[in-house]
């Protein structure tokens, strides 16, 4: 479906905020790096939730380029938490922000989440972006401290959003969607399926919210141009539109 066809980004007359939120895999920005920005500004986001962005050498200096190329900003994350990373327009206020390292298992990826509390027009939503353990237990665990966090925002609406390494009806996937609603399963629009871009066949990625939150459509887009989704990176993005409610307090 057309990227048109889902709600752009407004303040209603409540103090409402109807966001656009993409969650993206963009594996280090080892494949196209213009490509992956065209993707990105087609989809007009007001926050993009990466994973896997760049964390060695100069990684700084990467994330702020694609930024730059997409016309956003840094919010947080990148090395520091581990690969997951938050961009946002200039449309949000920045409350905080906090990087979480998740505990190390030996012999396996150090994880970690990007954290920030934004607010948008009258709107006061928290953030995290996540990319869970390939393997099952310390994923399922890690589902429990995504929850956790969620917890500790200390917001009354949450969005999360990544690569959960596994399919809906797992376990950790389960566990998440327990206490938050999964975008495409309330409001689905679009495509479904996020991996991979030459054969894609499963969905492992994921825009979630607490219940709050109102998905106005959320899926893969399927007006992109095929080229740059194939050079971008090895994952499709996943584009929502939401609604958070204004905040009595602002």
């Amino acid at each position: 479906m057309a990227i048109t066809e889902l709600p752009n980004s407004r303040t209603e007359d409540d103090g409402s905020a109807v966001l656009r939120v993409l969650s993206y895999n963009v594996r280090s920005m080892r494949d196209d790096e213009d490509a992956l920005a065209r993707v990105v500004r087609a989809c007009a986001p007001d926050v993009v939730f990466v994973q896997e962005a760049p964390r060695f050498f100069r990684w700084r200096k990467h994330a702020a380029r694609l930024a730059a190329k997409s016309d956003l900003v840094v919010l947080s994350g990148g090395a520091t938490a581990a690969g997951p990373l938050l961009l946002c327009s200039l449309r949000a206020t920045v409350e905080r922000t906090e990087d979480v390292l998740l505990p190390l298992t030996p012999g396996l990826h150090r994880r970690g989440l990007a954290t920030a509390v934004v607010r948008f027009a009258g709107a006061r939503v928290g953030l995290i972006s996540c990319h869970l353990s390939l393997r099952k237990d310390e994923r399922y665990a890690q589902a429990g401290m995504v929850l956790d966090r969620v917890a500790a925002l200390g917001t009354p609406h949450v969005l999360v959003a990544g690569d959960l390494n596994e399919r809906p009806g797992g376990p950790a996937f389960t566990r998440l969607t327990g206490e938050l609603r999964d975008g495409w399963a309330v409001s689905p629009w679009g495509g479904e399926y996020t991996s991979t871009p030459e054969d894609p066949h499963q969905r492992i990625d994921a825009v979630l919210a607490t219940p709050g939150v109102e998905f106005l459509g959320c899926g893969v887009p399927e007006d992109l141009d095929p080229a740059d989704l194939r050079a971008a990176t090895d994952h499709l993005p996943v584009l929502a539109a939401v609604r958070v409610p204004a905040a009595p307090d602002l």
